[in-house]
């Protein structure tokens, strides 16, 4: 399962995101987003565990706790969307 870990400090790491998931079971990944421009994390990361039932047990252990002075927001990560062509304009319409 992909678990989503937002308001993180931006002071976390990849290992200490993932030694606090290991507390709760097997860890495939663990990786804090960082700005491309900056290098810094963005405040959130993305934890992928096998195993649904100890991520479930993450996410209900982790959710709301105080790591670092911050309340992490922990749930279950929702799939990566295409994204349109930005803009936020509606294609030109031919007029007739």
């Amino acid at each position: 399962m992909n678990i989503f870990v937002g308001n993180l400090s931006y002071s976390t790491t990849d290992d200490s995101l993932r030694t606090m998931f290991e507390q709760h079971g097997e860890v495939t990944s663990a990786k804090v987003i960082s700005s491309r421009d900056t290098g810094r994390s963005r405040g959130f990361g993305f934890v992928e565990m096998p195993n649904d039932e100890e991520a479930q047990a993450a996410i209900g252990a982790l959710d709301g706790t105080d790591v670092d002075g911050r309340t992490l927001r922990v749930g279950k990560a929702h799939e990566k969307t295409e994204r349109g062509s930005g803009g936020g304009r509606p294609p030109r319409q031919e007029r007739w």
